[in-house]
């Protein structure tokens, strides 16, 4: 009588854990966490909507074409102004992906980005957690965190924080500094994609000084370690951080990236005028996700009474630059992933070790190969060039700057920030007044053009303006119904997008 109770409990375990085991559910499981943002994302093109994306496959075709980088601001009226290009490597990516697969490259290059993060966190949490099904969620919950993706360097730092948090929680949890000698490597390739390299060593650093605090404290005889992290060699992590520090100069830039870094984190005048630039709002979904997401994870860290410094300071400073710069929100996802995974590794050991189903080498290259077919029919689906720059031409000036080429309009022109970067590609001939590339501007520029859009200050007071012959601006701005009524300027150009305007006397 006293043992059905505990039977039928038992039989219920046993079942689900024969569903956990089932090895086509978990391929499928990865499939779908794997592909299916990436897919939908595919499909509705919304690699061709970034207005960023075009100016780094104008910069990436120059370097093609030139073999050379580039150190002004070209395609600009700004050209004499020196410019570092911080994702000249990721601009290079950009125009092979282009040349290889037309615009079609670039939702190709969106989606192969994203199946690759997507792997990453999953195969970090899966190494943080040692379990299968609690990495696959925290992959798909991470995705839905980091929608909607743009194709931009910062893709490049997500990948590159995963594998580098993978890499210090496993040293962090042998206690043997072998995982680390990856680091420079990936220092040395990170540096010529990103900017945001810098995330990475900021990680470095926390790890270094947790490490020293550690074996400091247990040479005090202090010992409350979870982990055998103080049996790191101090001088093997040394010579690594070392090395990754120098890797980061294996640049065409070499010191300069350091400093347009330095200078970028120091500089907030220009802050107000870019949205990407402010803290959270919290107006769409997704925040309140990644808010919970970084709960979970201070939960977790709590939950176990947790003593361990690199992974509390790592999560208190993600979350603060996080939340105060909703454009680098992905930074406390990927440290929140991490972290929950490791906690959840934590509690299973603690409980005695719990059946943890291998993930099969033959579920690993059955996904892999699922992976590549999905991808492969994906890019199959996408529509020719003819029918993308229709896509296009929904979003960017694509008739009014053929107007403008076909006219031979006089030069220079005017046009808005939002359109800058797309006319360095589509209409490179005729150098921009103002794009998406905030170093080159610098504040004196970028805050006159936001003055003189907002009305601020008079028109011609902002010299790009009063020196423009040709102004392109979007049919519905304020500034375009004003210089319709301007007796010196006549309309050439117009349709519900945008409208040109030209000087009297040309």
């Amino acid at each position: 009588m006293t043992s059905a109770p505990i039977a039928a409990p038992a039989a219920v375990r046993a079942r689900v854990q024969r569903w956990y085991d089932f090895a086509p559910l978990r391929v499928a499981a990865a499939l779908v966490s794997f592909t299916a943002a990436a897919a939908y994302q595919a499909l509705h093109l919304s690699a061709l909507t970034n207005n960023d994306i075009w100016w780094h496959l104008r910069m990436g075709l120059w370097m093609l074409q030139t073999h050379a980088i580039p150190r002004s601001g070209l395609f600009s009226q700004s050209a004499s102004l020196p410019w570092v290009d911080a994702n000249w490597g990721f601009d290079v990516v950009v125009a092979c992906a282009y040349r290889s697969f037309g615009l079609a490259g670039l939702p190709i290059l969106l989606m192969g980005l994203q199946v690759a993060i997507a792997v990453a966190l999953f195969l970090m949490a899966r190494r943080a957690s040692r379990t299968f099904w609690p990495a696959v969620v925290l992959a798909a919950v991470a995705q839905c965190c980091l929608v909607p993706l743009r194709p931009s360097p910062a893709l490049c730092s997500i990948l590159f924080l995963a594998i580098e948090l993978a890499l210090l929680l496993r040293a962090r949890r042998d206690g043997d500094a072998r995982a680390l000698y990856w680091l420079p490597f990936l220092f040395a390739v990170w540096v010529n994609l990103d900017r945001q390299i810098s995330y990475g060593l900021l990680v470095l650093v926390l790890f270094c000084i947790a490490v020293v605090a550690e074996w400091l404290f247990v040479k005090s005889g202090i010992a409350w370690l979870e982990h055998d992290s103080a049996n790191l060699r101090l001088d093997h992590l040394g010579i690594v951080a070392l090395a990754s520090f120098a890797a980061t100069f294996f640049s065409p830039y070499t010191w300069q990236l350091h400093a347009l870094v330095w200078q970028s984190a120091t500089n907030v005048s220009v802050d107000r005028y870019f949205r990407e630039l402010h803290a959270m709002r919290f107006r769409q979904p997704q925040d309140y996700l990644v808010m919970l997401l970084a709960m979970t994870a201070f939960f977790a860290l709590g939950r176990r009474r947790s003593r361990d410094l690199f992974l509390i300071s790592l999560l208190i400073v993600s979350a603060v630059i996080s939340f105060r710069l909703v454009r680098d929100n992905w930074l406390v996802v990927v440290v929140s992933v991490a972290i929950v995974g490791n906690a959840l590794y934590s509690k299973e050991t603690s409980a005695g070790g719990e059946h943890r189903p291998p993930w099969a080498r033959a579920e690993r290259l059955w996904t892999g190969a699922l992976v590549l077919i999905a991808i492969f029919s994906t890019a199959l689906r996408l529509p020719a060039d003819n029918v993308l720059r229709a896509n296009i031409s929904e979003n960017f000036p694509l008739r009014a700057a053929d107007y403008i080429r076909r006219n031979h309009l006089p030069q220079p022109i005017f046009n808005p920030y939002e359109w800058g970067g797309f006319l360095t590609w589509y209409l490179p001939e005729y150098p921009v007044s103002i794009d998406g590339r905030i170093d080159l501007y610098g504040n004196g520029l970028n805050i006159a053009y936001f003055k003189l859009v907002q009305a601020e200050v008079p028109l011609e007071s902002d010299p790009s303006f009063a020196r423009a012959q040709t102004v392109l601006l979007k049919a519905d701005a304020p500034m375009a119904q004003a210089l319709s009524t301007f007796p010196n300027f006549k309309i050439a150009y117009r349709d519900q997008q945008a409208v040109v305007l030209v000087r009297s006397g040309n």
